[in-house]
Order: structure tokens, then C-alpha cells, then sequence
């Protein structure tokens, strides 16, 4: 069964769209972009402080879900531009300084002027349901 998880913590969906899913033990996050959720707007930023607002999303969705950072397996990253992956890799490591997830990440046009987008999947490792009763 699937659950629609929100947090007022993070921006309000837009469109037709959940911020988060969950399914059993998996929970599928929505692309973030840098929005502050208590106004709604794009943060009018760099590269690193739109990184961290959307980390900040994240972190709260997660929550909600009783999920943490440490829970994400896989994040795809949409980039306006690759001449910003290297200031993005900076801030993003500082969430996941051990085991980071799966990840891949493109350049491509983002809504708004968003200089960087993130949607992640995670899922809770070691939950008392074995995969053979699937």
C-alpha cells in the first residue's frame, strides 16, 4: 500500500505531485528544488546555498516519514549547468559523510532559475520483512 507523506517543513507541491511516497520500506522523494517553505520561492542564492536549502527540504520530508539521511540509497541531481558540480559536490558531501548514495547527475534546464534539483529514494535497511515473503 502507498502513503502520500508531507511536511510543512517543505515546499508545497506545485502540480499534480506528492512530495514523497511511501511504499512499505521505501519512501521516493519528489524533486526538491531550493524553495523556502515558508514563503514559497526560490531562493535567490549560489550554487552552494541552493544545495543546502534543498537538503534542508529533503531532510524535512524525510522526517516526516521517520526517515533520515542515512535511509537514501539513490538521489538523481539536475544541474542547470556542470559548471556547478564541483562547488554542488562540496556542500552535498557534508550530508552524507560516510556510504553516500547511488547517484547520477545531469545538466539541464530547471524551472524558475533553479540552479540545482534533487530527488532521492530511500529505504529502511534491516526492517523485520524479509524479501523472500514478497
Amino acid at each position: 500500500m502507498k502513503q502520500v507523506v508531507t511536511s510543512p517543513d517543505a515546499p508545497k507541491p506545485v502540480g499534480p505531485y506528492s512530495q514523497a511516497i511511501q511504499a512499505g520500506s521505501t519512501l521516493y522523494i519528489s524533486g526538491q528544488l531550493a524553495i523556502n517553505p515558508k514563503d514559497n520561492k526560490l531562493i535567490e542564492a549560489d550554487i552552494t546555498a541552493q544545495t543546502r536549502q534543498v537538503m534542508q527540504n529533503i531532510q524535512a520530508i524525510l522526517a516526516a516519514a521517520n526517515f533520515s539521511l542515512k535511509d537514501i540509497v539513490q538521489t538523481t541531481v539536475y544541474l542547470s549547468s556542470m559548471t556547478h558540480f564541483s562547488d554542488f559536490n562540496k556542500e552535498y558531501a557534508k550530508y552524507f559523510p560516510e556510504a553516500p548514495p547511488a547517484r547520477q547527475t545531469v545538466a539541464c534546464e530547471l524551472k524558475a532559475g533553479a540552479l540545482v534539483e534533487v530527488s532521492a529514494v530511500a529505504c529502511k535497511i534491516g526492517s523485520s520483512r524479509s524479501f523472500d515473503k514478497l
